[in-house]
């Protein structure tokens, strides 16, 4: 025996579609915001870090560095660093330097660095660095501020991951990262010699970590307003549709497992909806509509009765006389080759819309289709191949216009009737159209019948027209406007 599929009901779907949408949205809208707030704060730390880095390289002497550098970057200086550091007394340094003859400005520097610092608010470090090249692992501090000890000066350090294989000569994107002092906004400034050797960059970091708490904070205020927003407005939609949708389906399901017709039975005993449905929507609609097919079973079933007897033999000679009628009809009114309507069946449908545009306005609309190129197909592969391109082309049309009666109405050219939902979409899907048939014209690899193309136009039914050929002219008219600018774009002929 066959398992019953569990039964998921539309109001189930409903409500997660709601839940899934509207916490998208709200999430969504968070984030955007959150990011836009994230890009403006760190775009201003990274040009205030930068800004602060260049103005700092412009008062170094690249002179005295480039000397320090060639002194600090000697074995005798780095083994005198090493026990500078080992017996924590930067005297060690000191001395050395004064020895050299560079410690008058070294200390200035240093003096200069710890004042910069100590003024401009937002800087945690400023320091000079001699840096390798972009291929390099280790960089070595030159000069760092007075609350560091002058033994850091020659000390060589392992190059942060987010800067590798940059070459610090030509200028470096700012960075933000968070390593072994917490969350930096790090820039770095070239510094050049008089004769224009590259000796070291100016490196800057602001402290950032009270800006990525309060970011933290943002986020997860934006993520607690977005929820609530989401229930706010998931409880107004739920009530809504509730009582639009969900209220009303409920209620004819449970009324339709109540419709049992038969013979003889009346409206009531078959179960005959009767509910009080007047929202003058689709619920509506339909609910009419299955009252309507209800009441006609039920009138069927006892006309079925009375003429039981006697009739068979009448209702099935009729039925076959109707249907070699249907059959003739079809075959009278549709098109040998594509199997739409063909220009019989266009000028019937014609005379009746022009009967009714005397009565009434109507909103209705023309496409008309010339196809590109039937000819030379036909010329250069025959007919048979111009038979499949006037086929393939036909598909298209019938394709893009789902909804709508196409008619053939001569070699090259088809119409539609435009009404209902493809009249509501009459301009995006004659858009729509004409970039497909661009699309399979341009596939240059297939055979010449398969690269379908045609020229479309479409017109509107205006208030002041009376009949259906003013319409039609106005679309022949944008058609050959198409097929115009089609022949201009690719150099073709008709």
């Amino acid at each position: 025996m066959q398992k019953e599929k569990l039964r998921f009901s539309i109001k189930s779907k409903m409500y997660i579609f709601m839940v899934v949408t509207i916490l998208a949205i709200a999430l969504g809208t968070a984030g955007i915001a959150f990011r836009a707030s994230a890009d403006k704060i760190d775009r201003y730390y990274k040009e205030a870090t930068a800004g602060n880095a260049k103005n700092y390289a412009s008062m170094v002497d690249g002179d005295y560095v480039l000397e320090l550098r060639k002194f600090v970057e000697s074995e005798e200086f780095q083994n005198t660093r090493d026990r500078a550091e080992a017996e924590d007394n930067e005297e060690l340094v000191l001395e050395y330097l004064k020895k050299k003859g560079l410690l008058e400005e070294y200390d200035r520097i240093r003096a200069e660095l710890t004042n910069y610092v100590n003024n401009i608010d937002g800087i945690e470090y400023l320091y000079l660095i001699a840096v390798g090249d972009a291929d390099a692992k280790y960089d070595m501090y030159l000069i760092d501020d007075l609350n560091n000890p002058a033994y850091e000066t020659g000390y060589y350090e392992e190059r942060e991951a987010e800067l590798k294989g940059m070459d610090f000569s030509v200028g470096v994107e700012p960075t933000i990262s968070n390593g072994d002092w917490g969350w930096l906004c790090s820039a770095f400034c070239p510094v050049y010699a008089s004769d224009g050797t590259f000796v070291c960059v100016v490196g800057c970091d602001f402290g950032m970590e009270e800006v990525m708490a309060e970011r933290s904070r943002l986020l997860f205020y934006l993520i607690v307003g977005a929820l609530i927003m989401t229930v706010i407005i998931l409880s107004g939609s739920m009530v809504f549709i509730n009582k639009v949708v969900v209220e009303p389906l409920d209620s004819m399901t449970k009324e339709l497992k109540n419709f049992k017709p038969s013979k003889h039975a009346s409206y009531h005993d078959a179960g005959v909806m009767e509910l009080d449905i007047r929202s003058n929507d689709e619920i509506s609609e339909i609910y009419q509509g299955i009252r309507s097919m209800q009441t006609n079973i039920v009138d069927y079933l006892k006309d079925m009765s009375i003429l039981e007897q006697g009739k068979k033999k009448a209702e099935s000679d009729i039925r076959e006389k109707e249907m070699q009628i249907g059959q003739l009809s079809i075959e009278t009114y549709k098109d040998s080759l594509t199997g739409v309507g063909n220009k019989a069946s266009y000028e019937k449908r014609v005379d009746t819309l022009n009967q009714q545009l005397a009565e009434e306005s109507m909103a209705f609309a023309i496409a008309m289709i010339d196809m590109n190129n039937l000819k030379q197909v036909n010329d250069l592969h025959g007919h048979e191949a111009g038979d499949r391109y006037i086929k393939g082309c036909c598909h298209m049309v019938c394709e893009a216009f789902k909804h709508s009666p196409v008619f053939r109405i001569g070699g090259d050219e088809f119409v539609v009737l435009l009404q209902g939902s493809d009249y509501a979409r009459r301009e995006e899907i004659v858009t729509e159209l004409r970039n497909s048939f661009e699309d399979t014209f341009s596939k240059t690899d297939v055979d010449p019948w398969l690269r379908y193309s045609a020229a479309v136009g479409m017109a509107e039914n205006l208030r002041e027209d009376k009949t259906v050929e003013a319409v039609f002219k106005r679309a022949d008219k944008a058609m050959y406007e198409d097929k115009k600018a089609f022949k201009e774009r690719h150099g073709l002929t008709r």
